[in-house]
């Protein structure tokens, strides 16, 4: 699988495997082992936190529920679970503008611009099914380059806020 079938696929289905805005925490790490745990989102709190899986960034919800999605693109190379990724999961990054809304354009997921973070040196489209947002820089004199890949929040209104919870 290329990264642009693992894109596309996130942009018309809201998902990469188990994960997705809204899962259950504990079905993602069943299904994709322990990941790294980068930290608290916060400064005095234990929670949200953001875990990664190589260049998927997931933060979970003091709920352990997942509240966000990215996959960053911005690297030479870019490493997704090989589970949800196909093949060893690493992939040849630098993805072009022209490149990913032609591979949306092939798999039939309309897009439109994202005018709320397209101004100076970057450009944003958003995949209409799913809400997917690929967000590119433009280096200067040259075509724009995708930097990451993130989904909408799934808007929850966390009511999980015991301090047993925040631990």
């Amino acid at each position: 699988m290329e990264i642009l079938d693992v894109l596309t696929n996130l942009a018309k289905t809201g998902r990469l495997g188990p994960v997705f805005s809204g899962a259950d925490w504990s079905d993602v790490t069943a299904a994709l082992g322990d990941p790294w745990d980068i930290g608290t989102m916060g400064r005095n709190e234990n929670w949200p936190r953001l875990f990664a899986y190589g260049d998927l960034e997931v933060s979970v919800c003091r709920c352990r529920r997942v509240s966000l999605v990215c996959v960053q693109t911005w690297r030479d190379v870019v490493e997704l679970p090989a589970s949800i990724a196909g093949g060893t999961g690493t992939f040849q990054a630098g993805l072009k503008h022209a490149d990913v809304v032609s591979a949306l354009d092939r798999a039939g997921c309309p897009w439109e611009p994202y005018a709320p973070l397209t101004f100076g040196n970057q450009c944003s489209l958003t995949a209409i099914a799913s809400g997917a947002n690929f967000t590119f820089e433009i280096p200067e004199g040259e075509e724009p380059i995708l930097n990451v890949v993130g989904l909408p929040g799934d808007g929850h209104d966390c009511s999980a806020r015991t301090a047993d919870q925040d631990r």
